[in-house]
């Protein structure tokens, strides 16, 4: 990188000797800045997603100090500041309806203020895609500080996935092999320690996406939240973005066609969460990169799964800290990825993770005997997906990759809730279970509901899987034959919107088909019956929401959104 000095975007506020800058700096003063830290230092803005009402994110309001200390230590001015927060386990109805809300958000913040280079504190799901896809937008110097996964959970005896015990307790509860008391002894036990899901839930996903992208400092995805080596890491990337202003590393020289693809890759070789490619492709869209859903397939779907971590293993990431972390798999499938990608720390992605050793085979396994063959993420085509759906093989059964049912049709989400249990409800294992309604526009927001409960009727007699398939999203920690992101959705006249109880439906994950065996004759008639829902709102941003928010297969973000808008302040003062 060069040492090329280059004049700090901050000095058009601080670096003037005007009545403008005498404004600037002199409010700033009440907080006790001395004038030396308004010359000559690149100003560094900490955007934090600290929140109490984040749970995952609690433990970050610490970490802004430690990447404040870094800053101050490389010579750089760090200013904080907040964002909304975006808290899956306990925001309603879903985060993903705000994370292009956040993601506005950081983008008119950043670009507002005097700032020349940006640390992402990130945790929780939302929190780490919003913030880098408003980071995209504006394209300064950019480092991400993952926030971490929590120990491994620990409940009698055994160790828990966050998420995945959830969905356990939940079928053993219907089951009759689980108590409410069991349940309320799980819920300390499984959240020991700050951070976010320790299984490769969506929020372990991102922090190994931004890894993978070369966002981070080697190996920051997988230390846990409460490991000290997480705030050694913290303490060096504020170290490393005062470096990066000084070199102008701006994301658009990291977030090239070539780390997209690796992260790609990469998801697929960690077992990564489905939510993945809908992130990925919205912060691709920011920074001016094509993304189509077919490079998910294409450059995924025969990827080996290298790590052994729940939903579609054994373990948790704590351990896959312990057995040497990302750098890793990184190393074992450099053949296959763009070793040349520039990173964070200036370094290519290949010379950082050469030769990573790893300490347990059992967690991280290897190109030639990985854990499981072609296990990534395959996108589905077909009469009742024209524009993609989408399918985890590594956490579906395989018996049902290749499947034929008759459709079990819930019409809405509350239409699943009150008949799902009803023992009057025509369904068995064979059937395909059809959930309508829960898209980006139906719902609005596309919530994790996709790996619908199946029947208590079928779970005592002993059915731990059926096919299952939505426009909505499901949770990165959770498993099962499940298509999800099905575009076009019902809400907006996809096909999907007209499928009937008693229809003939094929899965064919094999041939990537999703085939309702209805006439295109019987469809066209249907289709001249079917009434549009009406709007879930009159107003405000969930309004804006629906009339302007693109398809899963789009990545969900908004149409006005596309591309990137740069640095410069729309109007000066001056």
């Amino acid at each position: 990188m060069s040492d090329k000095k280059e004049k700090l975007r901050s000095e058009e506020w601080f670096g003037k000797d005007d009545k403008m800058g005498f404004v600037h700096r002199s409010w700033l003063r009440n907080q006790g800045h001395p004038d030396h830290m308004f010359r000559g230092k690149p100003v560094i803005g900490i955007c934090n997603t600290w929140s109490d009402l984040t749970p995952c994110n609690a433990h970050l309001r610490e970490f802004a100090e430690i990447v404040k200390r870094g800053i101050y230590e490389a010579g750089g001015f760090p200013l904080e500041f907040p964002v909304m927060s975006l808290g899956e386990t306990i925001m309603r109805p879903t985060t993903m309806l705000w994370r292009n809300l956040v993601s506005m958000d950081v983008e008119e913040t950043i670009r507002a203020n005097p700032l020349d280079g940006i640390v992402l504190l990130t945790g929780c799901d939302k929190t780490t895609p919003s913030t880098l896809m408003g980071a995209a937008s504006v394209d300064l110097p950019t480092i991400v500080v993952p926030g971490g996964p929590m120990l491994n959970g620990k409940w009698r005896g055994k160790d828990v996935g966050s998420g995945t015990l959830t969905w356990q307790l939940s079928e053993g509860l219907k089951e009759g092999t689980i108590t409410e008391k069991d349940m309320v002894e799980a819920e300390s036990c499984m959240s020991r320690s700050a951070g976010h899901c320790m299984t490769m839930g969506t929020a372990s996903t991102m922090g190994v996406m931004v890894e993978a992208l070369g966002l981070t400092l080697p190996g920051a995805s997988a230390i846990p939240a409460v490991d000290s080596r997480k705030k050694v890491m913290a303490h060096l990337a504020g170290n490393r973005i005062v470096e990066m202003v000084r070199e102008d590393l701006k994301l658009s020289k990291i977030l090239t066609r070539e780390a997209f693809e690796n992260a790609i890759k990469v998801n697929s070789a960690v077992g990564g969460s489905t939510n993945m490619p809908i992130h990925l492709t919205a912060i691709a869209g920011r920074i001016g990169v094509d993304l189509d859903i077919e490079d998910f397939d294409r450059l995924g779907s025969q990827m080996p799964m290298l790590v052994n971590l729940m939903p579609s293993g054994k373990y948790l990431m704590e351990d896959f800290f312990y057995a040497g972390g990302l750098p890793v798999v990184i190393d074992e499938i450099r053949e296959r990825i763009h070793i040349g990608a520039i990173t964070a720390n200036g370094k290519t992605i290949g010379d950082n993770c050469r030769n990573a050793p790893c300490y347990d085979r059992e967690v991280i396994g290897t190109v030639d005997a990985p854990i499981k063959e072609n296990a990534g993420i395959v996108v589905l085509k077909g009469n009742l997906c024209e524009n993609g759906a989408m399918i985890k093989p590594s956490a579906a059964t395989p018996a049902l990759m290749q499947h034929k049912g008759k459709a079990v049709v819930f019409e809405t989400i509350e239409d699943y809730h009150q008949r799902i249990d009803d023992p009057a409800l025509e369904i068995d294992e064979t059937s395909v279970m059809i959930l309508k309604g829960v898209g980006p526009v139906g719902y609005p927001g596309m919530p994790e509901v996709g790996n619908m409960d199946l029947p208590e009727k079928l779970l005592r007699k002993g059915v731990k899987d059926m096919v299952r398939i939505s426009d909505g999203r499901m949770s990165g920690t959770a498993y099962g034959t499940v298509v999800l992101h099905v575009s076009p959705e019902a809400a907006i006249g996809g096909n999907l919107a007209l499928v009937r109880n008693g229809d003939l439906i094929e899965l064919d994950v094999k041939g990537k088909r999703l085939t309702l065996h209805v006439s295109d004759e019987e469809l066209a008639e249907r289709r001249k019956h079917w009434v549009k829902p009406k709007p879930v709102a009159e107003r405000g941003y969930t309004k804006m929401f629906i009339q302007h928010v693109e398809q899963a297969d789009k990545g969900c973000d908004f149409d006005f959104l596309k591309g990137s808008s740069g640095s410069e302040v729309t109007r000066d003062l001056h």
